[in-house]
C-alpha cells in the first residue's frame, strides 16, 4: 500500500487526497499524519526538502511535490483521468492547477509570516503582496470557474478555497460568490471534500 505523508491542514496534501478519491485510488493509500516541525518524523529521509505531501510507493520510491503526485496518480489510473490527454485541454487544465497552487502558496506564506515572525518584524508590504496574489488568482477563477469533469485544475481550486476557509475564516466568499457556488457544487459531487476537511 502506498503511504501519503501529510497533515490535516495542508492544502497540498488535501489536493492529493481529493485527486486519489476522484481517480478511484483512495483505498490504495494510507495517510500518515506528519509534523514537518518534528525532525524525528523521518520526512527529510524521504524528501530532502522536508516538505509535505510525499507519496511513498509500496517497496518503491517516494514522489513529491503535489503536482508530481497528482500526475503519478493520473498515470496509475490509466491516464486522462485527472489530467486531460489532448494538448489543448491538458495545458489549459495544468495552467489552472498552477494558478490554484499559486493561491495556496501565497496563502501559506501569509500564515507562515504571522506564525514565524514577531508582529514587530512582520513586513506589511510583503503580506500585501501575497494577499494580492490570492486576490488576483481568485478573480481569475471567478471570471471563468472551471467546468466539465473534475480534473487537476478543479481539484487544486477546491483545495485552495478550503484552505482559505480554514485559515482566513472564509472571507473570500463575500467577494467571490461565483466561487462559493462552484465550491458547493464540487463538494456535493465529491464526498472526499468533506471527508478531508481539517
Amino acid at each position: 500500500m502506498m503511504q501519503l505523508r501529510t497533515s490535516g491542514a495542508s492544502p497540498f496534501g488535501r489536493k492529493v487526497q481529493l485527486a486519489a478519491a476522484i481517480a478511484g485510488l483512495a483505498d490504495q493509500i494510507k495517510v500518515i499524519a506528519t509534523d514537518t516541525n518534528d525532525p524525528a518524523c523521518g520526512l527529510s529521509d524521504l524528501n530532502p526538502l522536508g516538505k509535505i505531501p510525499a507519496l511513498t510507493l509500496d517497496g518503491g520510491p517516494t514522489y513529491f511535490d503535489s503536482r508530481v503526485i497528482v500526475e503519478y496518480l493520473d498515470h496509475l489510473a490509466g491516464g486522462d483521468v485527472l489530467i486531460p490527454k489532448e494538448p489543448g485541454p491538458r495545458f489549459k487544465d495544468l495552467t489552472l492547477a498552477a494558478l490554484a497552487d499559486g493561491v495556496m502558496e501565497a496563502s501559506l506564506l501569509q500564515i507562515y509570516e504571522s506564525r514565524r515572525r514577531a508582529a514587530a518584524k512582520q513586513d506589511p508590504l510583503w503580506l500585501d503582496w501575497q494577499s494580492g496574489k490570492v486576490a488576483r488568482g481568485l478573480a481569475a477563477f471567478a471570471a471563468a470557474p472551471p467546468s466539465g469533469r473534475r480534473t487537476a485544475g478543479h481539484i487544486g481550486l477546491a483545495a485552495a478555497l478550503g484552505y482559505l476557509d480554514l485559515r482566513f475564516e472564509g472571507r473570500w466568499r463575500k467577494d467571490y460568490p461565483e466561487l462559493a457556488a462552484w465550491l458547493a457544487t464540487f463538494a456535493a459531487e465529491v464526498p472526499a471534500y468533506a471527508a478531508t476537511a481539517a
